[in-house]
């Protein structure tokens, strides 16, 4: 007797899932799920937690891909994930077509999209869900990229999200720059930039992510404590009797010296992301407004700057501790105790970004910040574009 689809599969292990395709049964392996989701830019602890959610629901089933598939898709969305299983339509083959080019249309690659129009990752997953449904209710088989993005405007419109409308559009059009985006995270020690500028990449697909830590680091191994004393010394430390001394506040002033030694690397970086066209986002203590000159690039990059701020005092200490147990050679207590400081650079900070204009962003809700700072982006290229939507199609 013929076994039947959502079934418990007979004899052997009552455990074992079974999943039919057009190529006949094979087992379902947890490890070939994760390697997909992670091939898609989840993270391996996302994809672990998705891939045991599903072997739990359909432990000791015999199911077809197509439901497989369905069962994916919803541990996906309960987790706030972004994937597409296998990275395709569970059925037919929707080609994409752009000019002579054709892609393989995806919910992956659609919702990755929305998500850099600032839409929240599970409304972005069920949007291209509803996309993918209507092209298989039509039995489409091949569709033209300016068609594609027109349907996905037209259902943010329908939905009432005629900003994110815009904004999809308009980072749909920066996926090829003419010149790229360079994005600035700037703000003091522990206020949460790195995350926020790892995320935020993901979300807009940017494959640069560079800190000013790192570009210091090198500048500490080119250039001397006798010759450049201000970048061996944490930006929180006052100048040591070797530098010019301060006249007001030895804390901030010292953090101002440091910043604008660095700022030099930092614009050697720009200065390559710009030769080779690439999109960048920079993040650090080190981007001060009105220590770095973007005059010149004007014309030559979007360059885009935000600082980010924290004013709850217990939040720092939470980001020290968490700090601590991934980078085990920098203990919180040291951060802590020098908390006072990193405030008072805090302010020095946030009173240059006032004087300059440069917007502020606080980091209470992680996912409110990514969505501001992603909002902010796409926001600040659509005001460039001006107001044509048939251009950007």
């Amino acid at each position: 007797m013929a076994e039947k689809k959502g079934e418990p599969s007979p004899g052997g292990d009552s455990g074992r899932i079974i999943v039919e395709d057009a190529g006949g049964p094979r087992p379902f392996m947890r490890g070939i799920l994760i390697h997909s989701l992670l091939s898609q830019g989840v993270s391996f602890d996302e994809a672990y937690g998705v891939a045991n959610g599903v072997r739990e629901r359909l432990r000791g089933r015999h199911v077809a891909r197509d439901d497989l598939a369905k069962v994916v898709d919803e541990e996906c969305r309960q987790a706030g994930v972004v994937a597409a299983f296998f990275n395709d339509t569970a059925t037919t083959e929707i080609a994409v077509l752009h000019g002579r080019v054709e892609t393989p249309f995806s919910k992956g690659v659609l919702s990755q999209s929305l998500l850099a129009a600032a839409v929240d990752p599970s409304d972005a997953w069920d949007a291209a869900r509803r996309i993918e449904e209507r092209l298989l209710r039509e039995r489409r088989t091949r569709i033209e990229r300016r068609e594609l993005r027109r349907l996905v405007f037209d259902a943010l419109r329908a939905a009432d999200r005629e900003s994110a409308a815009r904004r999809y559009l308009v980072w749909r059009k920066y996926q090829d720059p003419e010149v790229p985006v360079i994005l600035l995270l700037g703000g003091t020690t522990g206020v949460g930039k790195t995350s926020l500028a790892l995320e935020v990449a993901h979300r807009l697909g940017i494959g640069r992510v560079i800190s000013s830590d790192s570009i210091r680091q090198v500048m500490r191994l080119m250039l001397s404590p006798e010759l450049m004393p201000a970048i061996h010394r944490s930006s929180y430390e006052p100048p040591g009797p070797t530098e010019p001394q301060p006249t007001g506040d030895p804390v901030a002033e010292g953090f101002i010296s440091q910043a604008s030694v660095v700022s030099v690397g930092v614009q050697a970086m720009i200065d390559r992301s710009i030769e080779e066209n690439q999109s960048l986002v920079l993040d650090g203590v080190s981007l001060v407004p009105g220590i770095l000159d973007l005059t010149p690039y004007a014309g030559r990059a979007h360059v885009i700057f935000l600082t980010v701020a924290t004013f709850d005092r217990e939040g720092f200490k939470k980001r020290f501790t968490r700090r601590a147990e991934d980078e085990l050679a920098r203990p919180p207590h040291r951060y802590i105790e020098n908390l006072d400081a990193v405030l008072r650079i805090q302010d020095a900070i946030l009173e240059l970004a006032e004087t300059h204009d440069v917007p502020i962003v606080e980091n209470e809700s992680f996912d409110r910040s990514v969505l501001s700072i992603t909002r902010h982006v796409t926001e600040a290229l659509a005001k460039e574009e001006g107001s044509d939507v048939e251009s950007l199609l």
